[in-house]
């Protein structure tokens, strides 16, 4: 990663950005770093956002915690849950819609 002391910084921003290709510059103050330029060709928008997401990163590090504790369901477990849940869902939707079809028709006889 290229390093430029941000007092030393004498071209222009486009002239960074052209030369950074995929890299990154990292500027420093008195050798602390302060910002960075970094190369996003390639990505979206949404994919640049979440990673500069300090929400989201906290997200990925408590993923991984539950990853290494063991935490985690199999696919097949997800699978059948999804599908239980989806059988009650959907026959709690469709007893909502019959009682309120019937409330309608009630009200226009």
């Amino acid at each position: 990663m290229k390093t430029v002391e941000l007092q030393k910084a004498s071209k222009s921003l486009a002239n960074y950005t052209t030369e950074l290709n995929s890299g990154n510059l990292l500027i420093t103050s008195d050798g602390e770093p302060v910002a960075a330029l970094v190369s996003v060709r390639g990505m979206d928008r949404e994919s640049i956002a979440l990673s500069v997401s300090p929400e989201f990163a906290e997200i990925i590090l408590h993923a991984r915690s539950e990853i290494e504790k063991g935490d985690v369901f199999s696919l097949k477990a997800v699978k059948e849950e999804l599908l239980e849940g989806s059988g009650s869902a959907s026959s709690h939707r469709r007893r909502s819609v019959s009682k309120r079809s019937s409330k309608t028709s009630k009200r226009t006889k």
